[in-house]
């Protein structure tokens, strides 16, 4: 499993690369990034991270807490589950207020497969962990 430190490294370069390229290239990988700031459940602090989101409905966008497969949630769920009110800036676009709320079950049994037929990797995470991999809906306030 990724480490924190693997983790904000990765997170790191892949916002140099988005200043570096003016915004150019980064925004879009194999589906569209987001940056999604919340607000630190211990610190209060915003606390802001690139993101993919696999899967977009109407004005919401869904985002996948998987963490690689980790057997922990990413520290983003965690500060969202605990404050839903986030902010979320749509391939370099400005920042919106949202709204996170976590997939129910019955959503999260008609995404889940749509999502996974279409980027394996997360059904690969999912193999790695005891824990059911959340989906999170980013929505419009």
């Amino acid at each position: 499993m990724p480490s924190d430190f693997a983790l904000k490294t990765m997170n790191a370069v892949h916002r140099g690369l988005i200043k570096l390229t003016g915004g150019r290239v980064g925004w879009q990988v194999a589906m569209p990034v987001l940056e999604l700031t919340t607000v630190g459940r211990k610190s209060g602090q915003p606390r802001s991270v690139l993101l993919t989101s696999p899967h977009q409905e109407g004005d919401a966008v869904v985002v996948v807490a998987s963490r690689g497969g980790d057997d922990t949630h990413p520290a983003w769920f965690l500060n969202l589950r605990d404050n839903p009110d986030v902010e979320v800036s749509l391939k370099g676009g400005p920042k919106r207020p949202m709204r996170a709320r976590i997939a129910d079950a019955e959503e999260r049994a008609r995404l889940w497969p749509k999502i996974t037929a279409d980027f394996k990797n997360y059904a690969q995470y999912q193999t790695k962990t005891e824990r059911e991999i959340p989906l999170v809906f980013l929505e419009p306030r």
